[in-house]
C-alpha cells in the first residue's frame, strides 16, 4: 500500500528563502530564440544568449534533424535601425543574409561558407530584408547616419546581392517599415509614418509598381491616416494584399481587393501590436483562403486559423499562452511559445493533424516546479471608474512559507514601452523574487496593448498620471485582499517603466523604495536629447514641446525630488542612446544632495536593456541586495553588497 509522502515546510521571513533560482542560472539557462524563417527543408531562427555577452546568433536546424549555429563566433546577428532593431537576416535559397551588430554592415553567406560584407562602413544601418530573386537583389529598410548635424534619414533601398551596391528605391516618410514582394515580383507593399506619430498611432500601407527596370513607377495609399494603424501587410498566394488595422478600436483584419477595403475578421481583441522592432509576425498564409495567426484576449494570446472566404476564426487547443513570429510553408509553420509553466521555444506545427514538434532546445532550468509561481490574471478598480489588468505571481517555494501572519513584501513591475504589456511566459527573472518570498505584481497599466485602442489611448496626453495611478491601485487591491504587506511595497521598471517607477516614488507615497533601470527622470531632457524613432513620441503621451514645457517640468521627477523621500536604486548602461545616462545621473546627484539612500551602477558597453550575462546578474543581485536592506532581512545566498549611500545600517 502507497502512502502519500509527507512534506514539510520551513518557516522563515519572506525575502529570506533560500531558493535554487540563483542569478547565475538566469544568465547560464536563458536564452530567447527570435524570428523564424524557413528555407526548403531547413527552419532558421534567431537566440538571444546573455551568457555570449549579449550576441545574437541565427540557428539552423536541418531537414536531416542536426541543430547547428549558423553564423560563427564574432558574429552578432543584430541591427539597430531605430535603436531597438529587429528584422535583422533573410535565407534564401541556403544563403543567410543579415546585419551585424559591431559594424552595421551586411553580410552574406553562402550555406558552409564563411560571412562576406557586402555593404562598407558607411554609417548606414539595415533591417528587415526581402529578397528580390527576380533582380538578384534585396529590399530592406536604410537609416543613413551619415549626413552629420541632421537626423537619420529612413529609406526603403536594394542592395544587389553580389556587389553590395545600393539603390534608393522609396523615400519622402519619416520611417518604413514591411516591405513585401507580391507573388509575381511586380509589386511591393510596405508601411510608413511621419512625426509626431508613432506606427501604433498613425501609419500607412502603400502599394509600390515596379517598372520594367525594377525602380518604382507610380506609389498608392491603400490604407491607413488618421486614428488608423497599420500593422503586417501580407500578401495572399493569390496576389491580394491582406493587413491589420485599429480601425475598429482593435487591430483585425482586412484586404485590398478591386480597389476597395474589406473586412475580413471583425473582433473585440486584437490580432496586432504596437511595432516596436522589426520583423514582429503574427500570422502567415497557409493556403490563399487559410491563415494561421495568433490573437490576444484578456492579456493571452491564442494561435487560431483564419478561414478568410466565410470569415471563420477556429482556436487551437494548445498548451501556450504567447506565440510570436509566425511562419508557414504549406502544411508547415514554425512559430516561438510559451507558458506560464513553459519557457520560450521555436515549435513546428503540422497543420494537416495539428501535431506540433519542439526544434529548439529550451532553456534546461533543472528546477523542480515546487519552485515556480503561477501568475493569475486580475483585473482591479482604478481611477475614474476604470478598470485596470495585472498578472500577480504569489511567493512560492516548496520548502519555504512565511511567518504565521506575516504578509510578504510586493515588487511591482512596470513595463516599458510604454505601449508593452506584460507577458506570463515562465521568466526565470520574476521566479528568482517569487521562489525568494516576494509577491510580484506585472501591471497592465492604461496604455497597454492587447486591450484594444481605446485602453491603449488612455495614456494620450496623461504619461505619468495614468500609469502611476493604476500601478500604485494594483498595489492597494492587494493590499485590501490580504495578499502583501502594506508597509513592504516596491516598483520597479525598465526605461518607460522606469520613468513610472520614478514617477510613483516622487509624487506619491504609496511604495517604500524603487529601482530604476535605464528610466526616465528629465522629460525635457528626453524630449531634447534621443534617437529620431521617438524623438516626437513624447507630444502624444506628455504634450508638444516646447509650446507645454511647463507639463514636462511638472511631470520630469528630476525637478521634484524635494517631493522624494524614500529610497532608490538605479541601473545604467553608459552606452544607452534611447535613455542616455545624464538621465540617471542627475536624478542620483540630485538624491545624494537630498541626503537620500541611494544605489548607483552602471555598465560599460551596455546600450538599452541590458544584454551581457554579467551586467543581468549584477542588476538582479543588487535589487534584490538593495530590497534586503530596506525592508530589513537577510538573503539566504551570499549575494555582493551594493552600495547604498546615505543609508543607516539596519539589524537583520
Amino acid at each position: 500500500m502507497n502512502t502519500p509522502e509527507c512534506t514539510s515546510q520551513t518557516k522563515a521571513p519572506f525575502g529570506s528563502w533560500k531558493s535554487p533560482i540563483s542569478s547565475d542560472l538566469v544568465v547560464s539557462k536563458t536564452t530567447v530564440a527570435g524570428i523564424t524563417c524557413i528555407d526548403g527543408n531547413d527552419y532558421y531562427w534567431q537566440e538571444f544568449r546573455p551568457h555570449e555577452a549579449g550576441r545574437y546568433v541565427i540557428v539552423k536546424k536541418t531537414n536531416a534533424g542536426q541543430v547547428i549555429d549558423a553564423i560563427p563566433p564574432g558574429f552578432n546577428c543584430r541591427s539597430r535601425v531605430h535603436e531597438y532593431g529587429g528584422g535583422a537576416y533573410t535565407v534564401a535559397d541556403g544563403v543567410i543574409y543579415f546585419s551585424n551588430d559591431e559594424d552595421q554592415r551586411v553580410y552574406r553567406q553562402e550555406a558552409g561558407g564563411t560571412p562576406t560584407a557586402l555593404t562598407s562602413q558607411a554609417n548606414r544601418r539595415f533591417a528587415d530584408f526581402i529578397v528580390d530573386r527576380r533582380r538578384n537583389r534585396l529590399i530592406c529598410v536604410q537609416e543613413d547616419h551619415s549626413i552629420k548635424g541632421t537626423e537619420p534619414i529612413n529609406t526603403i533601398c536594394t542592395i544587389d546581392i553580389w556587389d553590395g551596391s545600393i539603390t534608393p528605391l522609396i523615400s519622402g516618410a519619416d520611417f518604413y517599415s514591411n516591405p513585401r514582394l507580391s507573388p509575381d515580383g511586380m509589386k511591393l507593399s510596405f508601411v510608413s509614418w511621419n512625426h509626431p506619430n508613432m506606427p501604433w498611432d498613425e501609419s500607412k500601407v502603400s502599394v509600390a509598381t515596379f517598372d520594367d527596370g525594377g525602380g518604382i513607377e507610380a506609389v498608392k495609399v491603400v490604407a491607413g491616416g488618421k486614428q488608423e494603424s497599420i500593422f503586417q501587410p501580407e500578401w495572399s498566394p493569390d496576389g491580394t494584399l491582406y493587413f491589420i488595422s485599429d480601425r475598429s478600436g482593435f487591430w483585425n483584419f482586412y484586404r485590398h481587393a478591386k480597389g476597395t477595403i474589406e473586412p475580413v475578421y471583425k473582433a473585440a481583441f486584437e490580432f496586432g501590436m504596437p511595432q516596436w522592432k522589426f520583423g514582429f509576425s503574427l500570422y502567415s498564409f497557409v493556403s490563399p483562403n487559410q491563415i494561421l495567426c495568433t490573437y490576444t484576449k484578456h492579456g493571452t494570446w491564442r494561435l487560431a486559423g483564419l478561414n478568410t472566404k466565410v470569415g471563420e476564426l477556429e482556436s487551437f487547443d494548445l498548451p501556450y499562452s504567447e506565440y510570436l513570429f509566425i511562419t508557414s510553408v504549406g502544411k508547415r509553420a514554425v512559430f516561438r511559445a510559451g507558458s506560464a509553466t513553459q519557457p520560450y521555444a521555436i515549435y513546428e506545427l503540422d497543420l494537416s493533424d495539428l501535431k506540433i514538434t519542439m526544434l529548439s532546445t529550451p532553456s534546461n532550468f533543472g528546477i523542480d516546479q515546487k519552485y515556480f509561481s503561477v501568475p493569475e490574471a486580475i483585473d482591479f478598480p482604478t481611477e475614474n471608474g476604470q478598470i485596470a489588468h495585472a498578472f500577480y505571481y504569489p511567493p512560492e517555494n516548496g520548502d519555504f512559507s512565511g511567518p504565521d501572519g506575516a504578509k510578504p513584501p510586493l515588487l511591482v513591475k512596470s513595463h516599458g514601452g510604454p505601449t508593452g504589456a506584460a507577458s506570463q511566459v515562465l521568466d526565470l527573472t520574476t521566479q528568482y523574487w517569487t521562489s525568494r518570498g516576494f509577491a510580484v505584481l506585472d501591471v497592465n497599466y492604461g496604455g497597454s496593448t492587447g486591450f484594444g485602442r481605446p485602453y491603449r489611448e488612455r495614456l494620450k496626453g496623461n504619461w505619468g498620471i495614468i500609469d502611476v495611478d493604476d500601478c500604485l491601485n494594483g498595489a492597494r487591491y492587494l493590499v485590501q485582499q490580504n495578499k502583501v504587506d502594506g508597509n513592504k511595497l516596491a516598483i520597479t521598471g525598465g526605461s518607460a517603466g522606469g520613468y513610472t517607477t520614478l514617477s510613483a516614488l516622487t509624487f506619491r507615497d504609496t511604495f517604500r523604495a524603487g529601482s530604476s533601470h535605464f528610466g526616465i527622470s528629465d522629460l525635457e531632457s528626453m524630449a531634447r536629447d534621443t534617437h529620431k524613432f521617438e524623438s516626437r513620441y513624447l507630444e502624444g503621451l506628455v504634450g508638444k514641446y516646447p509650446e507645454q514645457r511647463s507639463v514636462y517640468m511638472e511631470r520630469s521627477p528630476i525637478h521634484h525630488v524635494d517631493k522624494l523621500s524614500c529610497p532608490v536604486a538605479f541601473f545604467q548602461g553608459l552606452e544607452d542612446k534611447v535613455v542616455p545616462p545624464n538621465q540617471a545621473q542627475m536624478m542620483v546627484d540630485a538624491l545624494r544632495e537630498k541626503k537620500l539612500p541611494v544605489a548607483y551602477v552602471t555598465f560599460a558597453g551596455e546600450q538599452h536593456g541590458f544584454r551581457k550575462a554579467s551586467t543581468i546578474k549584477r542588476a538582479l543581485d543588487g535589487e534584490f541586495y538593495f530590497y534586503s536592506q530596506i525592508f530589513n532581512f537577510k538573503p539566504a545566498d551570499d549575494i555582493e553588497p551594493l552600495e547604498i549611500e546615505n543609508l543607516t545600517p539596519q539589524v537583520v
